[in-house]
């Protein structure tokens, strides 16, 4: 039974499409890069954004830091409120808590985003540790926002502790800290993605995830 359960936010507690896609086109447009459906865009959402401008439209690293710069400016005032929870979330927060369980976050979204959007959306009380990339890409990687969740948290106990969320970059940033991994059907990943970089358990909505957490 795990006691530790950190989330992932874009794709595990909300549906962010919108507002992401939305500060990616306003910082393409910088380039003179027009996209014309969004879904090119969904590659966005899980990685840090450097890795997904530079290795999506080939920018340079100089180029990639001033494109999440721009990204940043449209999130911050719009983007980060065009965003949604998922059905079933609050619900299955709750039950994790009234289990006696810690709820840690642990995204790749700069910590002080996450924060608004948590109180914006009344999750942050369900939230024993909030912890999120830093605006300096010192903590970026998925690896390293898990690593630095677990030691924020005072989490040492690594067989008792699971990872939830909906990209690869979850999983395998759980697999490098020791960690087992849920990975979500609901989000923005599919099954084939989930499985074949090592998840330990699939669950197709959040009821899924209270179930094998309590089981």
């Amino acid at each position: 039974m795990y006691q530790n359960i950190l989330f992932d936010l874009d794709g595990t507690l909300t549906d962010s499409a919108e507002g992401i896609t939305n500060s990616v086109m306003y910082a393409l447009k910088k380039y003179g890069i027009t996209v014309s459906d969004r879904r090119e865009l969904y590659c966005f959402i899980g990685p840090p954004l450097l890795t997904a401008f530079c290795g999506r439209y080939g920018l340079s690293e100089a180029d990639g830091l001033q494109a999440v710069a721009f990204y940043r400016e449209y999130y911050r005032e719009k983007g980060i409120f065009e965003n949604r929870v998922y059905e079933g979330v609050v619900p299955m927060l709750s039950a994790l808590k009234d289990a006696g369980k810690r709820v840690i976050l642990a995204t790749s979204k700069p910590e002080e985003f996450a924060l608004r959007i948590l109180e914006h959306f009344d999750l942050l009380p369900f939230f024993d540790t909030v912890a999120g990339a830093t605006m300096d890409g010192r903590i970026g990687k998925k690896e390293d926002v898990i690593r630095y969740a677990l030691e924020k948290a005072g989490v040492t106990d690594k067989a008792s502790t699971v990872m939830v969320g909906d990209r690869l970059h979850d999983i395998i940033g759980a697999r490098q800290n020791g960690l087992d991994a849920i990975g979500v059907l609901y989000g923005f990943g599919d099954e084939k993605e989930l499985r074949e970089n090592g998840a330990t358990h699939i669950a197709k909505t959040p009821e899924d995830v209270v179930r094998i957490c309590l089981e």
